[in-house]
């Protein structure tokens, strides 16, 4: 079954990106995915101050900058792996490098695609 893993971040981000250590982690994680043959996909998103909110309204697409909602937490990336079982996207989901320093993964399976409609993998 696929899963996204979809990672948040807590805090602020930082303009400069992760540091050499994180990002060193986040290589070693991907890595691990791959050569257990569960990674399907995954990318490191811009910050929250890169967004673009789109909405509808009075017949109109409305758009703002930023994220829809303010929290704490912001997605900065996802991972979509292929595994078996819910206890194994959990086990991998615990091992997600940016855990260390707080935040959360949220673990989320793919609904199937409605009929006729295009698939991605």
């Amino acid at each position: 079954m696929e899963y996204l893993l979809l990672i948040y971040i807590e805090g602020e981000a930082d303009p400069a990106g992760p540091g050499d250590e994180t990002a060193a982690a986040f290589a070693k994680y991907s890595q691990d995915l791959v050569e257990a043959g569960a990674m399907v996909g995954g990318d490191p998103l811009q910050p929250p101050s890169a967004a673009t909110t789109v909405r509808a309204g009075g017949g109109q697409t409305i758009t703002s900058d930023g994220p829809f909602a303010e929290t704490k937490e912001w997605l900065g990336g996802y991972y979509k792996i292929d595994v078996e079982t819910l206890d194994e996207a959990i086990e991998w989901a615990g091992r997600v490098p940016s855990l260390a320093h707080g935040g959360s993964i949220e673990i989320r399976p793919l609904a199937p695609m409605p009929t006729g409609a295009p698939s991605t993998t």
